[in-house]
């Protein structure tokens, strides 16, 4: 096989890879008995992520010996954002863990790909649902081959939104005062425990707004498929000078572009931004 000359193919190699991964998950949790551990003492990791990893950016290695890669189980060295010289992978190969380990179905495999800091292809694979988002800049999003379309919400009030809290719990004052202004002006929370997911599902209308802060293997993917899609994506604060806005995952906020910027109003306000 010859190195991809489009990006069309390298979202193909993408997909082909994330449903490896995902079938290799699914066979983990079906077949053997789970194990699991820590990492920083607070967030769950599991053999097959490890695993699942490891199949991912093998395959990316060989394929494309030239490139960098951002992976959370593996090589977890944001500096690699701030890099642009050379194309950058961002892998996240259990997206949703302690969804993985107690036998929820919402899990996600998650590959983007970026050169100069932009995500060109995003692929999320959720083996359990069998379903594949994916999207390639200019070329649209779809799932299953199916395009799609954000929700075309236009009142916050009649919106319905994600969000998710960090594994660590010694901060949470800023999270429970968004969270308090945003059920208050919205029609109802949905906390799914997969921020590649939550994003995807905004990208085809089952949600129409989320917000969160988490890191570049988390939604790299999805924010471009939620673009791709007709959605709005930026920030309810500022991204710092000469870091890629596309990889930058503080205060992210995605949603049906009617309402993105009442929400992002309505954040900004009660996390006491100027």
């Amino acid at each position: 096989m010859t190195n991809p000359t489009s990006v069309t193919e390298i979202t193909d190699f993408a997909e082909t890879i994330a449903r490896e991964a995902g079938e290799l998950i699914v066979r983990e949790r079906e077949q053997n008995t789970l194990r699991t551990d820590y990492k920083a003492q607070t967030e769950l990791v599991t053999h097959a992520d490890v695993l699942a990893d490891q199949l991912i950016t093998d395959a990316i290695r060989k394929r494309f010996p030239g490139h960098r890669i951002l992976s959370e189980e593996t090589m977890p060295d944001l500096s690699q954002a701030e890099h642009l010289d050379t194309p950058l992978w961002i892998v996240d190969p259990i997206d949703g863990t302690v969804n993985y380990a107690y036998g929820h179905p919402q899990v996600g495999v998650s590959i983007a790909y970026a050169e100069m800091g932009r995500v060109q292809a995003g692929v999320v694979h959720a083996p359990f649902a069998g379903e594949t988002f994916r999207g390639t800049r200019g070329d649209g999003a779809t799932l299953n081959g199916k395009v799609i379309q954000h929700s075309g919400a236009t009142e916050l009030r009649q919106s319905l939104f994600a969000t998710g809290f960090p594994y660590t719990k010694d901060n949470l004052e800023p999270l429970v005062k968004r969270l308090d202004a945003m059920i208050h002006q919205c029609r109802d929370l949905r906390r799914i425990g997969s921020a590649a997911l939550d994003i995807c599902w905004v990208a085809c209308g089952r949600l129409d707004i989320y917000y969160e802060n988490v890191s570049p293997w988390d939604f790299a993917a999805a924010r471009l498929i939620a673009l791709e899609a007709g959605a709005t994506a930026g920030h309810f604060s500022d991204v710092p000078d000469g870091y890629p806005a596309d990889l930058w995952g503080r205060d992210i906020l995605i949603s049906a572009p009617d309402i993105w910027q009442g929400a992002r109003e309505l954040l900004r306000s009660a996390s006491g931004y100027a």
